[in-house]
C-alpha cells in the first residue's frame, strides 16, 4: 500500500473514531490500536494533523496518538516497544536487549522531527499546545544530541515578525525548556545549563522588549483591549522561559548579571501591572492573563529563593518591604486579589524559613557572609514595631471570617467546614494566612506573644450577639490563640481560662453565636494536647455533649465531634473518667452520622466513633446495635465512595475488637464486606484490600468457631499472596488464624492449594518473608504433627536441603531446624521414612544425610535464640539418644553436650522447667484478650515445649538407652562425654 492510500485509510478510520456512534468508535479505536506499533503509522498522523483543511476533531485526535506514541514507542529503551516481527529462533527477552528491532526505525524519526519543526503556524490554540508538549516529549530524549536543530530552529521562528509564528514557536520554547528543565541526571543538568548560558540573555531582552510593547500600548491604545492581548500572551510566554532558564539552568545564579536583572525587575512590573488590572477590570481576557504575569513574577521569586537562596539575599529587603507594604498597608487596597496576596504572604514565610538564612546560636560562630547578611537583613526589617503591626493586620483583617465565608456556612454547612488539608496553603487565602501566622508566631514569640495576650484581653467577656462585627472579631482572636497554642503553653493558663471563659461562652444559644460555639470548642481542641488538665475532663465532655445534639448548628456538631476525637485520641485519656458520658456520646455521633450527607463527613464523624470505640474497648458492646444496623446501608449508598469505605471498613475492625466474640453475630455484613475488599478482581481492592485483611484478621481472631461461609473466604487467599503486596505479613497471620480456629476443615480444604502457593514462595521471597511461612507451617506441625508435615513435603525438602547447605541467615537456619525438630520430635517414623526418600533424591544413603544434618544442627544450636526453640531442639536430639543406628551412637557425646547445655538455659535453681505450663497457671487479666489468645494458650498447654519437662525427658531417654545397650554399652557410650558434663549432667537428673 502506498503511502497517500495509507494515509486515506488512516484518515477515513481517525475520522470514524471520532463518531459518537459506539458501534463506529469501537472498531476504530481497535484499528488504530493495532496500528501504533507499524512503521510509517505516525509520519502520516503528522501529514493528518498539519493539514489544516481536516476537520478539527480529527486533527486534535491525530496529535494525541502522536503523543501517546511517542511515551510508549519513541525512546530505544522503552518497555513498550514497536513490534515488527520476531525473527525466528529468537528468545523474547526484557525489551531493553531487543530494542533495535522494537523501536521506530531511526529513519523514520528523523523525518518526523523535521516535519514537527517544519513550520510553526498551527491556528488553533487547543492543537498547538499538544504539538508543543509533543515535541517537548521527543526533545526530553533526543535533545540536543540526535536533535541539534531543535533550540536554534525555534529562537529562529521567535525573531519571526509575523505574529501567529512567533507565538506558537514561543509556546514550543517555553514546553521545550519546561520538559529538559525537569532532567535530574548529572550529563542532563549540565546540557541544560550549557543552553540556559546560550540563550538566556536572548530570551531575557525578548521578555523585556514584549512587556516594553505590551505597556506601550496600554498607554497609546488603552481601549483597544483585543490588541493588547498577543503582546501580553507573548510576555507571559517568554518570562517563563526565563524562569525555568533562571531557576535550573544556573548554578550560581548571583554570577550572571541578566538574572539578577531579572530579579530586579520584578517588583518594578508588578508594581506597574498591578494598576493595569484594576483599570482593566471589566475585561476578563486581558484582566485574567495580568493576574497570571503578576503571579508568574511572583513564582520567579520564589523559585530563586527557593533553589538559589544565596543569590536572592540581597532582594530579600526589597522582597519584604514589598509584600508588606502590599499587604499589611494601605498601598495594596483595591490592587490585591486572592493568588497574589498568598503568594506574597509565602514569600514572607519562606524568608522566614529559609535555613540558609539562620545563623549559629552565636551569630559571630557563623562563617557564612551570605547567612550573616541575610540574617541582618531579616532582622532589620522585622522590628518590634512591624512585628506588631503585621500580627495585628493578619488577626483583625485577614482571619475574620467574610460575609462570603458566613453565606457558605448558612448554603452548606458540610461544604463549608471540610478540611482542605494538605498543600492547601498555597493555594487558598485562610489557609495561607493561617500557616503564615504560626511561622511568623514561631519564629518571633517573644515579640508577638504580649500582642496577642492583649487582643485577647480585649475581646474578655460577653459579646452582645446582634454585634456581627464583635463576634467575628472574638473569632478571629480565638482562632489565633489556637493556632499559637504550643507557643503559649508557658503564659496561658487554659485551665482557669476553660473554667472562667470558655465554659460560659457555650453556654449562650443565640443563633448567631454559633461563630464563638464552634470557635470555642474548637480551641479546646487545640488545646487538649498542650495543656489541659486530666481532672478537668470530665467537664469538658459536658460541654462537648450538649454541643452534639440535633438543636444545634451543623457546622458546632461536626467541629464538637473532632474535638471529641483529639480528646479520646490523647494520651493522658481514661476510659474511667469518659464511660459516664459513653452512651451519650455514642448515640448522638450516631445520629450526626446519619444526618451528613456529604462522603467526607460522613468519614470524619466514622473516624470519630472509631477512636470512641478502639479506646473503650468491651464497654461499647450495649450501645452498638443502632449502628450495626445502619452500616450495611451506609456501605451499599457508598458504592461509588472507595474512601468512605475504607472509614466504614477501620470502624469495623474496631467494632469487632470492642464486640469480641458477638461479632459473629454480624456475620451476615461482615463477610461480605471482607470478600469484596480482598478479591483482586474488583477494582476497588486497590482502595480496600489493606484495611479488608485487617478486618479479615480481626474477625478470626474475635471468632469462637469455623463457619462454611468464613472458610469460603479463603478462596481470595491465593491471589493475595500471589501479590506480595505490604499486606503479606497480616495475610500470613490469617492462615495462621485459620489454622488455630478450625484446624481440621481448613487442612481438608485448603492444604493442597497452600502446598502449592508457599512451595513457590519460599523461593521468591526475602528471608523475612520465608520466616513467616516456616512460623504458618510450625503452627500446622503443632495442631497436627502426624498429619500436617506429610502435608507439606516440598518445604520439608527445602528446609532440609538447606540446612544441609549450611544456610547462612542465622534466622532462617532456626525456622528450618525447628520444622525438622517439630517432625523428629512428634512423628519420628516419617521423619526417618521421608530422610530416606531425600537421600535418595540426593543420591546419598540415608545415614550420611543424617549424619550431616545432626552435624550442622549441633554446630549452629546457638542459631536459636529463644528458649522455646532450643528446648525443641533438645527434646529432639534426646530422642535420638535411644537409636542403636550407628551414625547417631558416633554423636552421642555431641547430644548429650547440647541436652545439658539447653538444661541450664530452661532449669530454675531447683533444676524445675521454667517453660511448663498447665492449665491451672494464673492467666494474665487483659480486657483486649482475644479468642484467639485463649486459643494459642490451649496449643501451649499441649505442646512437648511446656508440656514436657526437659530435665525428666533426658532422664528417660538415657535409661531407655542403658536398657537397649546394657551396663558395659551404655558405660562405653557415657565414657565419650567430658567428665564435666558428665557431672553437670549428674545434677539435672538426680
Amino acid at each position: 500500500m502506498d503511502f497517500a492510500t495509507a494515509s486515506s485509510v488512516v484518515l477515513e478510520t481517525l475520522t470514524k473514531a471520532t463518531s459518537q456512534d459506539q458501534t463506529i468508535l469501537k472498531p476504530a479505536e481497535q484499528q488504530l490500536k493495532q496500528w501504533e506499533t507499524q512503521p510509517g503509522f505516525y509520519s502520516i498522523l503528522v501529514t493528518i494533523f498539519s493539514n489544516h483543511a481536516i476537520s478539527l476533531n480529527v486533527r486534535w485526535l491525530a496529535v494525541l496518538y502522536f503523543k501517546n506514541g511517542v511515551d510508549r514507542y519513541w525512546r530505544r529503551t522503552a518497555p513498550n516497544m514497536m513490534v515488527k516481527e520476531i525473527p525466528p529462533g529468537l528468545v523474547r527477552r526484557r525489551a531493553a536487549t531487543i530494542s533495535e528491532i522494537y523501536a521506530i526505525p531511526e529513519e523514520e524519526k528523523n523525518q518526523l522531527r523535521k516535519q514537527l519543526i517544519a513550520n510553526f503556524n498551527e491556528p488553533v490554540n487547543q492543537v498547538a499546545t499538544q504539538l508543543s508538549v509533543l515535541i517537548a516529549k521527543v526533545a526530553r530524549v533526543d535533545c540536543p544530541r540526535a536533535w541539534p536543530e531543535l533550540i536554534p530552529t525555534l529562537l529562529e521562528a521567535v525573531k519571526s515578525p509575523e505574529v501567529l509564528l512567533q507565538q506558537r514557536a514561543l509556546l514550543t520554547l517555553h514546553h521545550v525548556t519546561k520538559t529538559l528543565a525537569t532532567k535530574r541526571l548529572a550529563g542532563d543538568r549540565k546540557i541544560f545549563q550549557e543552553l540556559a548560558g546560550n540563550i538566556f540573555s536572548f530570551v531575557y531582552n525578548l521578555w523585556n522588549s514584549h512587556m516594553e510593547t505590551f505597556l506601550q500600548l496600554v498607554v497609546t491604545s488603552p481601549g483597544s483591549t483585543d490588541q493588547l492581548l498577543p503582546p501580553l500572551e507573548r510576555c507571559l510566554l517568554t518570562l517563563k522561559v526565563c524562569r525555568k532558564l533562571a531557576v535550573h539552568g544556573f548554578t550560581s545564579a548571583d554570577t550572571m548579571p541578566d538574572v539578577m536583572a531579572l530579579l530586579n525587575a520584578t517588583h518594578p512590573r508588578i508594581k506597574s501591572l498591578l494598576p493595569l488590572r484594576k483599570d482593566f477590570s471589566t475585561h476578563i481576557q486581558l484582566k485574567e492573563k495580568l493576574e497570571k504575569l503578576v503571579i508568574l513574577l511572583t513564582k520567579v521569586l520564589l523559585d530563586m529563593l527557593e533553589y538559589h537562596a544565596v543569590a536572592f539575599v540581597p532582594f530579600i529587603q526589597p522582597a519584604l518591604e514589598f509584600t508588606v507594604s502590599y499587604v499589611f498597608t494601605e498601598t495594596g487596597e483595591g490592587l490585591l486579589f486572592e493568588r497574589f496576596t498568598v503568594q506574597c504572604l509565602n514569600l514572607v514565610k519562606a524568608i522566614i524559613k529559609c535555613d540558609k538564612y539562620r545563623p549559629a546560636k552565636e551569630i559571630s560562630e557563623t562563617k557564612e557572609p551570605a547567612t550573616i547578611e541575610a540574617y541582618k537583613a531579616k532582622m532589620s526589617f522585622f522590628t518590634c514595631a512591624t512585628l506588631t503591626e503585621i500580627c495585628t493586620r493578619l488577626i483583625l483583617q485577614y482571619f475574620p471570617l467574610t460575609e462570603e465565608d458566613l453565606q457558605a456556612w448558612d448554603a452548606d454547612a458540610e461544604d463549608y467546614i471540610t478540611d482542605e488539608g494538605g498543600e492547601s496553603w498555597k493555594f487558598t487565602q485562610r489557609p495561607c494566612v493561617e500557616v503564615f501566622f504560626m511561622t511568623l508566631f514561631h519564629e518571633f514569640c517573644e515579640t508577638l506573644t504580649p500582642c496577642l495576650l492583649q487582643m485577647v484581653q480585649t475581646v474578655q467577656g460577653p459579646v452582645n450577639p446582634e454585634d456581627v462585627c464583635a463576634l467575628l472579631q472574638k473569632d478571629a482572636v480565638y482562632n489565633a490563640l489556637g493556632l499559637a497554642s504550643y507557643e503559649l503553653y508557658d503564659v496561658v493558663d487554659f485551665d482557669q481560662w476553660f473554667q472562667n471563659q470558655l465554659l460560659g461562652e457555650l453556654q449562650c444559644k443565640h443563633p448567631r453565636y454559633k461563630l464563638i460555639r464552634r470557635r470555642v470548642i474548637w480551641l479546646i481542641g487545640q488545646w487538649i494536647g498542650v495543656k489541659f488538665s486530666v481532672d478537668l475532663r470530665p467537664m469538658m465532655y459536658e460541654a462537648i455533649l450538649p454541643l452534639l445534639g440535633t438543636e444545634e448548628d451543623l457546622v458546632v456538631r461536626i467541629t464538637a465531634a473532632n474535638t471529641l476525637r483529639i480528646a479520646v485520641d490523647d494520651f493522658e485519656f481514661k476510659s474511667e473518667q469518659f464511660l459516664p458520658y459513653l452512651e451519650r456520646s455514642f448515640s448522638l455521633l450516631f445520629h450526626l452520622l446519619q444526618q451528613v450527607s456529604e462522603c467526607d463527613t460522613k468519614m470524619q464523624v466514622l473516624h470519630v466513633l472509631s477512636f470512641v470505640i478502639e479506646r473503650v474497648g468491651s464497654e461499647i458492646r450495649p450501645y452498638v446495635s443502632s449502628l450495626v444496623q445502619y452500616l450495611p446501608m451506609l456501605w451499599e449508598e457508598s458504592a461509588e465512595h472507595n474512601m468512605l469505605r475504607c472509614a466504614i471498613i477501620t470502624t469495623l475492625i474496631h467494632l469487632v475488637q470492642g464486640v469480641g466474640p458477638l461479632c459473629m453475630n454480624l456475620f451476615p455484613f461482615l463477610l461480605p464486606v471482607i470478600q469484596f475488599s480482598t478479591d483482586v478482581t474488583q477494582p476497588p481492592h486497590v482502595y480496600l484490600m489493606e484495611d479488608g485483611v485487617d478486618l479479615w484478621h480481626i474477625t478470626l481472631q474475635s471468632s469462637t468457631s469455623v463457619t462454611p461461609e468464613l472458610l469460603q473466604l479463603f478462596n481470595n487467599m491465593p491471589a493475595l499472596l500471589e501479590l506480595g503486596s505490604e499486606t503479606l505479613r497480616v495475610c500470613f497471620s490469617i492462615v495462621d488464624s485459620y489454622v488455630l480456629l478450625g484446624p481440621g476443615e481448613f487442612l481438608q480444604m485448603y492444604s493442597g492449594m497452600l502446598h502449592t502457593v508457599l512451595s513457590d514462595m519460599m523461593t521468591d521471597l526475602r528471608p523475612e518473608g520465608v520466616t513467616h511461612i516456616c512460623r504458618v507451617i510450625e503452627n500446622m506441625f503443632r495442631v497436627f504433627p502426624v498429619e500436617a508435615p506429610q502435608l507439606f513435603p516440598d518445604i520439608l525438602s527445602h528446609c532440609f536441603k538447606a540446612v544441609l547447605d549450611k544456610e547462612e541467615l542465622p534466622q532462617l537456619m532456626s525456622m528450618y531446624l525447628v520444622l525438622i525438630a517439630r517432625v523428629m520430635l512428634q512423628n519420628n517414623a516419617f521423619f526417618f521414612t521421608f530422610l530416606s526418600s531425600l537421600a535418595s533424591k540426593l543420591g546419598l544413603q540415608p545415614g550420611e544425610v543424617l549424619g550431616t544434618l545432626l552435624d550442622i544442627w549441633m554446630e549452629r544450636l546457638d542459631c536459636i535464640s529463644q528458649p522455646e526453640r532450643r528446648k525443641l531442639s533438645a527434646l529432639a536430639l534426646a530422642s535420638l539418644l535411644v537409636s542403636t543406628e550407628k551414625v547417631i551412637l558416633e554423636r552421642f557425646c555431641a547430644i548429650v553436650n547440647c541436652c545439658v547445655e539447653v538444661l541450664h538455659d530452661c532449669c530454675r535453681e531447683d533444676y524445675s522447667d521454667i517453660l511448663l505450663m498447665t492449665e491451672n497457671d494464673p492467666q494474665p487479666e487483659d480486657e483486649m484478650e482475644m479468642e484467639e489468645d485463649r486459643r494459642r494458650r490451649q496449643l501451649s498447654i499441649k505442646d512437648p515445649v511446656h508440656s514436657v519437662s526437659l530435665r525428666d525427658f533426658v532422664q528417660a531417654k538415657l535409661h531407655e538407652c542403658q536398657q537397649t545397650h546394657g551396663q558395659d554399652g551404655f558405660q562405653t557410650l557415657m565414657d565419650t562425654v567430658d567428665v564435666e558434663i558428665k557431672e553437670q549432667l549428674q545434677r539435672f537428673i538426680e
